[in-house]
């Protein structure tokens, strides 16, 4: 499906019907990597996986400036204005929180709920932006597989990465197909992101946290920041997970997912 949004043609995946739920994919994927949850979740909930600007099958609009997650975050707020949903359960996983946190910041009248998995409130450490300036400019010279084979070590667990190529190959297919000036505006807009700590004590909202019991990216530690900041958080930690719990161990995923639904349905 592709709608007009913010002068963008975005695209996105969709099945079921009732309340909307608004996957909101990681950095360097795109919406395909929410298949598992697509088309497996039971379908009395309304599920939207959007591509990001300029991931996937979604335009990148003009100029080369930043994909900051501000721009991301209203992007998402007029899509839901594109498909008529006023108010959405977002789950964001990695760049997907932060993008659901900055959602917040600017639209927090249109969260019902949030989850918030693999992911932390705090901007990159100086190291961690000089990472994304040097991979940004091997991007530059090589292309997308750059980004593969930098990031695809600290995606996933090391039993996935042992036993489970099947895994690997796809995500490897969804980084690649990516184009490289988006990875390198991606980049630089996550490189440039705010803090958002100041924002967990004002999430009013029932918020779930789930994390991969081995991300090395984002690990358990960050989870547990975010559970004991934001009001009456739950935490889940998902077992053999690694940044990427939603591929490498959907079932337990979608079950964390479902019971949190069903929790706060009619609230």
């Amino acid at each position: 499906m592709q709608a007009l949004v913010n002068g963008i043609r975005m695209h996105w995946r969709e099945t079921g019907r009732g309340d909307a739920v608004l996957f909101v994919h990681a950095f360097p994927l795109h919406g395909g990597m929410w298949d598992d949850q697509i088309d497996r979740l039971p379908q009395r909930w309304r599920w939207l996986a959007p591509d990001l600007r300029g991931f996937g099958g979604s335009e990148a609009g003009e100029g080369d400036g930043p994909l900051a997650m501000d721009l991301l975050a209203d992007d998402l707020a007029a899509f839901l204005d594109a498909v008529g949903i006023d108010r959405a359960v977002l789950c964001g996983l990695s760049m997907g929180g932060y993008v659901a946190l900055a959602f917040w910041r600017w639209h927090s009248d249109r969260v019902r709920a949030l989850v918030l998995s693999d992911t932390r409130a705090g901007p990159d450490t100086e190291q961690g932006r000089a990472w994304r300036r040097e991979l940004a400019e091997r991007v530059r010279r090589e292309g997308a597989v750059a980004v593969a084979d930098a990031m695809l070590p600290k995606l996933l667990a090391e039993r996935t990465r042992r036993e489970r190529p099947e895994i690997i190959d796809r995500v490897r297919s969804m980084i690649e197909s990516t184009p490289p000036g988006t990875l390198v505006r991606a980049l630089q807009g996550l490189a440039d992101r705010p803090d958002s700590t100041d924002l967990l004590p004002t999430i009013d909202v029932p918020t779930l946290v789930l994390v991969g019991e081995e991300d090395a990216t984002t690990p358990v530690s960050e989870a547990e920041f975010l559970q004991r900041t934001i009001p009456d958080a739950r935490l889940v930690v998902l077992p053999g997970a690694g940044h990427l719990p939603n591929l490498e161990a959907p079932e337990a995923f979608n079950r964390a997912l479902v019971h949190f639904l069903e929790a706060i349905q009619g609230r």
